[in-house]
């Protein structure tokens, strides 16, 4: 009979439990961590800013080093990416509970690719515009894992992190 109770009780809690976003208006987040693309493994450096109970505005950085083999050589290149995002955070529409984060949104920025001037291959900087979505587990009201997919830009196809809030 205890465990009965304990079980409605819990399901009960998780069905009405109070949900928000988990980055409050006005609060920002450091996120931070490693990628997986085509091009090598990124690690990434971003911050977000709630401006709404569902909408973060965001900038990231990532790095990563890539050999490519062309033309009977490898060359080493290193990518730069810069970029900027807008998400949309499903907690209140779905009534996700706080400690969970769904999200989803558009990025854009600049890819700066860097190579020897004796490689001859087809990669150059350019514009990036890609699609993201993730989620994020929270361990304490200022830890979580960060799980996002992305595509459309070489920033990153996927990525996993720490997310902390500030």
């Amino acid at each position: 009979m205890k465990k009965i109770f304990a079980i409605v009780l819990f399901t009960s809690m998780c069905l009405y439990a109070q949900s928000q976003n988990a980055l409050a208006t006005g609060r920002s987040q450091l996120n931070f961590g490693l990628g997986l693309s085509n091009w090598g493994i990124p690690v990434y450096l971003g911050l977000d800013y709630g401006i709404s109970k569902d909408i973060t505005l965001g900038a990231e950085l990532s790095v990563r080093n890539y050999d490519e083999d062309w033309n009977n050589g490898t060359y080493r290149q290193q990518i730069i990416g810069v970029i900027g995002n807008g998400n949309y955070h499903f907690n209140n529409a779905l009534n996700i509970p706080s400690n969970y984060d769904f999200y989803a949104g558009l990025n854009v920025g600049f890819n700066i690719w860097t190579s020897p001037t004796t490689y001859g291959g087809s990669h150059s900087s350019g514009l990036a515009i890609g699609a993201q979505i993730g989620g994020r587990h929270y361990f304490s009201n200022k830890l979580g894992l960060n799980l996002e997919f992305s595509g459309g830009n070489s920033a990153s196809n996927s990525k996993i992190g720490l997310s902390i809030r500030l």
